[in-house]
């Protein structure tokens, strides 16, 4: 019978976690799909925090089994004093309701209201996403081990014990062992008989005899059950294995032509590109780059919190990224990323450079490129955005001009092959 293992620990209001996560499973569609409902009204600061979702009830209604129109039912009312035997009663109906859902029948009911913990709510939220193109690098300086199989040893730990092994080793010992006595003891007990057929059972012939049989007896018997020799323990061996190294360049532009409103849109993509690295990818390095008139690496809070503005030309961020790759990451040894946030505002003279660095020296090394405009207005630069999609493939341009399109582009440019939008 196979091991069955119940967790039964409680989590919240007495639930337990086995009811939680099989409600998880049976809704995950409409729980994700309020939770991304959920997000597009999220400031900046409370993104990666838990939340109440609500589920409409029709959503998680249960199918029931009840009686249809027509046909006849008696029934039995106690204290009647209205309604005599073989009187019709007219179905009932509620009158009034109250809830969410507001029905011109008069009918109601209220939403379901959910909480999902913060990992659950992340977990949700990414699920479906991931790097585009992530291919395995060969092995770098430091490179990652796995346990393999490698038969049997004779020490090891505990835990390690092949039983079957053993006990057939111990088994092949014992056979080996007394073997040869067996068929000694077999000849000589042969040799007894056939004294005591003869009548010379008590000669002492027949008393060495008895005495070399009890003697093999007590040495087969002696023969151990299970011996140290016998011990054999599963072997382990660590063999290197190709890894998945990425780096993920996030572009900002910080020009005057990014407004506060602007900048929150931007900032509010990169922040989910962050969750989803930090949290899906353990081998993930993160540059952070902005840009003005000149362009700059900074820490992830300088990225994210700084005020410096000024002018715009961003192939100072193209020529930076580019220096990068060549002096930290060849794209022989990393998968490289870059996602890049602007209003598409440049100096008309440098939009040209930026689609010659593009074009030959940044698209042909990186694995994938996004580009996501928060303005509406298709300037220059997106008229050379757009003329680059069209020639790679690992070039996406997209455009998020509201909160609420943050997300579902997001979700767009990393979406998994193969999984629905």
């Amino acid at each position: 019978m196979p091991l069955q293992i119940i967790d039964r620990r409680l989590s919240g209001k007495n639930k337990s976690v086995g009811n939680r996560e099989r409600f998880l499973r049976r809704y995950k569609a409409q729980i994700a799909e309020a939770a991304r409902r959920a997000i597009s009204g999220r400031s900046i600061r409370d993104i990666e925090k838990s939340e109440n979702i609500h589920i409409p009830s029709k959503d998680i209604r249960e199918p029931s089994f009840h009686h249809g129109q027509g046909g006849i039912r008696d029934m039995v009312h106690p204290g009647n004093p209205g309604y005599v035997r073989g009187d019709t009663i007219k179905r009932q109906h509620n009158d009034g309701g109250s809830g969410s859902q507001a029905s011109d029948q008069g009918e109601g009911e209220d939403d379901f209201t959910f909480t999902l913990s913060k990992d659950e709510f992340m977990q949700l939220f990414f699920e479906d996403l991931e790097l585009p193109h992530l291919l395995r690098t060969h092995i770098g300086d430091q490179p990652q081990w796995k346990t393999r199989r490698a038969g049997f040893s004779t020490d090891g730990t505990p835990h390690n014990l092949a039983v079957v092994r053993t006990m057939r080793q111990a088994l092949g010992r014992r056979i080996a062992l007394s073997k040869s006595a067996k068929r000694h003891l077999l000849e000589l007990q042969e040799q007894l008989q056939a004294l005591q057929d003869s009548g010379q059972g008590e000669s002492n012939a027949a008393a060495e005899l008895k005495l070399q049989i009890e003697q093999l007896q007590q040495k087969i018997r002696s023969t151990p059950y299970l011996d140290t020799l016998d011990l054999r323990f599963r072997a382990h061996t660590k063999v290197p294995v190709p890894i998945s190294r990425a780096v993920m360049f996030c572009v900002m532009d910080v020009s005057g032509s990014m407004d506060e409103a602007r900048k929150d849109l931007a900032k509010r993509f990169f922040i989910l590109l962050y969750l989803f690295l930090t949290r899906h990818y353990e081998k993930i390095e993160l540059v952070f780059i902005r840009h003005h008139t000149q362009a700059a690496e900074v820490s992830e809070d300088e990225f994210f919190h700084a005020r410096e503005t000024g002018g715009t030309v961003v192939s100072s961020a193209l020529q930076l990224l580019d220096e990068i790759i060549l002096a930290r990451y060849p794209s022989t040894e990393w998968n490289l990323y870059v996602a890049q946030a602007s209003d598409g505002d440049n100096f008309s003279t440098d939009n040209g450079q930026c689609s010659q660095l593009l074009r030959e020296r940044i698209l042909p090394l990186v694995r994938y490129y996004a580009y996501v405009q928060v303005v509406e207005d298709e300037q220059a630069l997106w008229q050379e955005y757009a003329e680059l999609s069209a020639q790679f493939d690992n070039f996406a341009i997209r455009k998020a001009t509201a909160v609420s399109e943050i997300y579902p582009v997001f979700r767009d440019l990393f979406r998994k092959e193969g999984a629905t939008a």
